[in-house]
């Protein structure tokens, strides 16, 4: 249920997100998401792969800083007011949303979002309860 998720440190100087999207690419690590949030001096990759453990080895080998986090997604149907049910029902668990992004599957034109809380495995209960398609970690990789 879980997906893993790589974090990776990017100093903002010029080349330096190409050379890691090289490393993945010379690695036939096909990105299904990604989110990055930079400040003046750096930035935080995050990004779902095809082979998470892989990519993470290539990285690593390469010098570069990565981290391996669990999170867990869910599809919103593209309709007013979905993200905000199923972010309620986090909310009414007291759970905290630490960060989240979405992207459009390929498959069809549902939103696929992607949240990290405190719990994941307690996130991805709750939408089970309240009937929020959870995305299966094999679905994201591949999308």
């Amino acid at each position: 249920m879980l997906i893993k998720q790589l974090s990776v440190f990017v100093e903002n100087k010029k080349g330096r997100l190409m050379q890691i999207t090289k490393i993945l690419a010379e690695n036939n690590i096909n990105m299904s998401a990604l989110s990055i949030a930079d400040t003046t001096d750096f930035g935080i990759l995050r990004i779902i792969v095809n082979d998470p453990d892989k990519a993470q080895k290539a990285l690593s080998e390469a010098g570069v800083t990565v981290k391996c986090t669990e999170v867990c997604a869910f599809a919103a149907p593209d309709k007013p007011g979905e993200l905000h049910k199923a972010l309620a029902y986090l909310v009414d668990e007291d759970m905290n949303i630490e960060y989240m992004y979405a992207f459009i599957g390929k498959k069809d034109s549902r939103a696929i979002v992607v949240v990290r809380v405190d719990n994941p495995q307690k996130a991805v209960e709750v939408f089970k309860k309240n009937g929020v398609t959870v995305v299966e970690a094999s679905e994201a990789y591949n999308l």
